[in-house]
This record gives structure tokens, C-alpha cells and sequence, in this order.
């Protein structure tokens, strides 16, 4: 049985910078129920997401958690698609706030040359990230090619190749 201290309610683990070097240009600093025991319970994790020029929050979801975004620095674009397939989508200035309703596809992109920070909060403890590409393309055991190649309706080959840029 484990005895809860202060310090499960004190959390200094969004301070120190992300690496943005990798392929998307993106680093996140989480701040949920594993990294942050305080929130157990509570319904609510914060995640701070630093973009590179250009960096990107591939398109995803949340199965557990609305969103809410603020703006500390930069212009990032934010969109998500809703359930009739509508896509609402905005550049979003330092002080200006989005939200992302839960369950829904969505993204956002830095459309500047310099890095964007964005604070992440969220209605659950753990909201859950479903990256849609790696899901796709990358999933263990793997979607058949043929499966997904009537899906988006392209040759097997088409599938191939994009399945082999998740390697």
C-alpha cells in the first residue's frame, strides 16, 4: 500500500523543454494521472506541446476527453472534423484559447517559422492519444493491405509504401 506525500500534488515536469528534433517537429511535456499522481480522480491532466517551424500534431483523438488549447507563443493552426464530416479549422494566436470536442479528429500545425507553444488541458485524468496514421499503417499485428487499400480506395501498392514510411 502506498502513502500519498505532498509531493504527489506538487509537479514541476512541464518546466524543463521538449526535443523537438524528430520527424513531426513536435515535443510534449505530459501532464496526466502517470506522470502527475495528484490528478487521480480528479478528471483533468494539462500537456505542454512545444512545435518546430512547421512541427505538426498528426491527425488523432481523444476517446476520453474534450480539449482545450492555449496559445503561449506563436500562430498555430487547429481543426477537426465533426461527426458530419464538416471541417472547422483556425490560426490561433498567442492569448487565444480552442476547443476540441472529445472524440473527434483533429490536428494542429505550426504555420510560422519559429517554435509555437501550446498548453493542453484536458476533462480526463488520462485522455488517451489514437494517432489515426500510426493506426492505420502501423499497427501490430497489421491491417491487411488489400483492407485498406479498398478503404481509400487505391492499390495494394499505394498501402506498401505508406505502411513502409512507419518503419
Amino acid at each position: 500500500m502506498s502513502k500519498v506525500t505532498s509531493n504527489d500534488f506538487f509537479y514541476s515536469g512541464l518546466m524543463d523543454e521538449a526535443s523537438t528534433a524528430n520527424p513531426l517537429g513536435i515535443g510534449v511535456r505530459l501532464g496526466d494521472v502517470t506522470t502527475f499522481p495528484g490528478l487521480n480522480t480528479l478528471g483533468l491532466s494539462i500537456n505542454l506541446i512545444e512545435l518546430a517551424a512547421g512541427g505538426i500534431v498528426q491527425i488523432h483523438t481523444h476517446p476520453r476527453a474534450s480539449e482545450a488549447n492555449f496559445v503561449i507563443k506563436g500562430e498555430v493552426l487547429f481543426g477537426f472534423v465533426s461527426t458530419t464530416s464538416v471541417l472547422y479549422a483556425k490560426v490561433m494566436k498567442a492569448g487565444e484559447l480552442s476547443i476540441i470536442p472529445r472524440g473527434l479528429v483533429h490536428f494542429a500545425i505550426n504555420v510560422r517559422h519559429e517554435k509555437a507553444v501550446v498548453i493542453s488541458t484536458f476533462n480526463s485524468q488520462l485522455p488517451g492519444f489514437a494517432s489515426i496514421p500510426y493506426n492505420l499503417f502501423a499497427s501490430n499485428p497489421t491491417i491487411p493491405n488489400d483492407i485498406l487499400a479498398k478503404n481509400f480506395q487505391v492499390g495494394e501498392a499505394v498501402i506498401a509504401l505508406i505502411k513502409s514510411k512507419f518503419n
